[in-house]
């Protein structure tokens, strides 16, 4: 039997349909759900005639993370961040690498029950300034995400969500209103892509980043997994640079990471660091002032530059700052600015 304290809690997003069933509005999704069914995200139940949010209080485990594994170049460089997330997810990723947590059903891992005010105490005991949504896509969480995040806030503990921004652009509001920065996974640009690999759609994602740019002051980064012969080829590259740099500016950093094969795109081979070098070169010659490579070791495509006078400022070496000489966010050298929060 549960305790009171971990009862169902009540989804938020959902109205009744015409059909009888429930209608969820998180997501551009828009399941509808029978009695006692789930929705495509497996964390949330039709119950009564009631949605409720499985995922709550339901993290699947904890870590203590380096910021830069998130990833975040730009947002307190150095530090660390206590990171989990739950089971399940929004999207159909076939190429997923956490496909053993976001596609699993709560009853399907290891999960166990921590309040948000128990989350924050683990940030507060490891002192990590920052807590990050992370693993599967927190939106499917986004009542668990706000009570977190609210209380973070009053404790000065920054709040971070790592996302493929696939959420309805009214329940966007709520779930981002206490955030203090994102990583937004733009998976590809191309909507034949999202269709084929994701089951989902490009341009709500598209929506969310100009959201997060233009209505918001959240600090955001955009990661891009680059999957041989889907989503990096050059037109394609330059396409979403030429897109980022008219509607979001040349200061967003932009990361390229490598693909391995998992889940049901074993048939692939991994990204070669060839790929991953070209792609980091097409998109800084189309303007992008900050763009970084994942999952592979290069030194110099994972350190951070001055744009102004090109002096090595923030090191790394993996997710490793290895050294860092921009104090306050601005360069040892120049006295330029870098985008972004800084100690």
């Amino acid at each position: 039997m549960k305790s009171h304290q971990e009862e169902l809690k009540l989804a938020k997003w959902w109205e009744p349909h015409s059909s009888g069933k429930i209608l969820c509005t998180l997501c551009p999704r828009y399941c509808t759900i029978g009695e006692d069914q789930i929705g495509f995200c497996f964390i949330r139940q039709n119950i009564n005639g009631k949605l409720y949010s499985l995922g709550y209080g339901r993290p699947t485990g904890f870590a203590i993370d380096p910021i830069e594994k998130k990833p975040l170049n730009h947002f307190l460089p150095g530090s660390t961040i206590l990171s989990f997330g739950t089971a399940g997810c929004n999207l159909g990723c076939k190429f997923c690498q956490n496909w053993s947590i976001s596609k699993a059903k709560l009853n399907s891992v290891h999960s166990q029950f921590a309040s948000p005010a128990e989350v924050i105490n683990i940030a507060i005991k490891h002192k990590t300034p920052s807590i990050a949504f992370t693993y599967n896509d927190p939106v499917i969480f986004g009542e668990y995400v706000i009570d977190i995040s609210k209380l973070a806030r009053e404790q000065n503990i920054n709040s971070v969500m790592v996302t493929a921004g696939y959420i309805d652009k009214n329940a966007r509001k709520e779930v981002f209103e206490f955030i203090d920065a994102a990583n937004i996974d733009l998976k590809a640009f191309s909507e034949m892509f999202y269709h084929k690999l994701t089951f989902s759609h490009l341009a709500p994602v598209l929506n969310t980043l100009i959201w997060l740019k233009n209505e918001t002051n959240i600090w955001f980064e955009i990661t891009t997994l680059l999957i041989p012969k889907e989503n990096d080829s050059e037109e394609e590259i330059k396409r979403m640079s030429e897109w980022i740099l008219k509607n979001l500016g040349e200061d967003v950093p932009l990361h390229f990471t490598a693909f391995h094969p998992d889940f049901k795109l074993t048939d692939k081979q991994a990204t070669p660091l060839s790929t991953l070098v070209s792609a980091r070169q097409i998109a800084r010659q189309m303007g992008i002032k900050f763009c970084y490579l994942g999952n592979v070791h290069h030194v110099e495509s994972q350190t951070t530059y001055c744009p102004n006078c090109k002096e090595v400022l923030i090191k790394r070496d993996w997710h490793s700052v290895t050294s860092n000489c921009a104090a306050n966010g601005l360069c040892s050298r120049c006295g330029t600015p870098l985008p972004g929060k800084f100690y």
